[in-house]
């Protein structure tokens, strides 16, 4: 054996990081930042995050953060974040939603992801049951993370993408988490109060009907973007309309949407105590702590109510303008022929969009068969950069989009529909 085929042979790695998958978000942003670099012009809605230029954080939550530097506040905060931190979330979420939880209830993080992760990891066992819809983010990577097992369901642009009670119940008997999102990542759809309130009671049911012995269906409840909503939709959860929820469900929330701090890198759990705690020794461990500094201001802030409306009430308004500008154009060339489609904004930075271009060929006469072809022509034509649901789970086959707004400025929506327009109108029947 030679010392080459030695290093060859040694390097293995574990079954977990083997199969993993990568980002199909990351791989088609590394394609796209190929063609910035090549000097294209790209309308880039990919990613769900803002441009700062565009979308800058709160000025008063900047100062806070400033001041709290020249504070000093630059070592290790505790595992479980800043006492006036958590303190600071009881008391929004109080205000806000109505929920009661103290201190001892609720884990800040560097942002949802490591809580997310930790709540996978402080519930599911391996060759546990995982069950959640698609299209949705990262599901199935965590569930793979956990070493579980995955149910994933696929939700219909009838029920605006959404899952509901009748589709959930086959599949709870076997599940320790329901993983759920509302307002949902990648749709900007949300749940409605009577769809809640349905799954809600099939959890209960189903925790009602196993022994005391048994661990039971907990639900993860990302709501990141519960304070980007628009219109006549409106957020709810699972403990405001079921209080007896309060023991299943573990919510993940933040500032990293809702105020434009992707960068920041706070985000907040909170739900039953003895799972926070888990999650607590998990993190701790793994040493995901949100900036101690960041911390502090964004306490500061969170307290600084007259400061938070300011921001939040223009803040939404901006980006529904560039989401309802986005639909109705599409709608507009809907109206005219073109093979298009979008459902109504709701919530978030996204609008879900369709292009049933499936049966049609280029200019060259190469005809568009799949999504990846589908998405390939948006890209090279219209210069349209979208995510499609095949990436968020959803099946290959499917032809609907995510378009996010956070990088959008009010030129873009015009000129981006011009070029769809016109890479629309070059599209010619497939020949037999």
């Amino acid at each position: 054996m030679t010392a080459a085929t030695a290093t060859t042979r040694d390097l293995r790695v574990s079954k977990m990081a083997e199969n993993l998958i990568g980002s199909e978000i990351i791989k088609l942003a590394g394609e796209i930042r190929e063609r910035l670099a090549r000097g294209e012009r790209i309308y880039n809605f990919t990613i769900g995050d803002f441009d700062p230029a565009l979308f800058p954080i709160p000025k008063a939550l900047e100062a806070y953060i400033i001041e709290a530097y020249r504070q000093h506040h630059t070592n290790y905060p505790p595992a479980d974040g800043m006492a006036e931190l958590r303190r600071a979330v009881c008391a929004d979420i109080a205000r806000y939603q109505g929920l009661t939880y103290n201190e001892n209830e609720v884990l800040v993080a560097g942002g949802a992801r490591p809580l997310i992760y930790a709540i996978f990891q402080a519930i599911v066992d391996p060759g546990d049951t995982v069950v959640f819809p698609v299209p949705s983010w990262n599901n199935n990577h965590y569930t793979h993370l956990a070493h579980a097992h995955q149910v994933f369901l696929e939700t219909l642009p009838e029920n605006n993408f959404m899952p509901d009670a009748a589709s959930l119940r086959p599949h709870l008997a076997d599940a320790s988490l329901l993983a759920l999102c509302s307002p949902l990542n990648p749709t900007g759809t949300v749940f409605s109060r009577a769809q809640l309130e349905d799954i809600c009671d099939l959890v209960l049911e189903e925790n009602q009907r196993r022994s005391p012995e048994r661990k039971p269906l907990y639900l993860m409840y990302d709501q990141i973007y519960w304070q980007l909503t628009y219109g006549e939709s409106a957020h709810t959860d699972p403990v405001s309309l079921r209080p007896e929820m309060r023991d299943y469900t573990v919510f993940v929330d933040g500032i990293s949407k809702s105020f434009a701090a992707t960068g920041v890198r706070v985000g907040w759990s909170f739900g039953p105590k003895k799972v926070i705690d888990k999650m607590k020794s998990i993190l701790g461990h793994v040493g995901a702590w949100s900036p101690k500094a960041e911390q502090v201001a964004t306490a500061r802030f969170l307290a600084d109510d007259a400061a938070v409306q300011e921001f939040l009430l223009p803040f939404r308004e901006k980006i529904f303008q560039r989401l309802r500008g986005f639909y109705t154009g599409l709608m507009a060339l809907r109206e005219q022929g073109y093979p298009v489609d979008a459902i109504a904004p709701q919530a978030a930075i996204y609008l879900t969009v369709r292009f049933d271009l499936k049966g049609l060929s280029r200019p060259d006469g190469t005809p568009l068969e799949t999504t990846e072809q589908i998405t390939a022509y948006l890209l090279g034509e219209a210069q349209l950069a979208l995510v499609p649901f095949s990436a968020f789970g959803a099946s290959k086959t499917s032809t609907w989009y995510r378009l996010s707004v956070g990088t959008a400025s009010d030129d873009d929506v015009q000129h981006a529909l011009e070029a769809l327009k016109g890479a629309l109108g070059r599209l010619q029947p497939a020949k037999n």
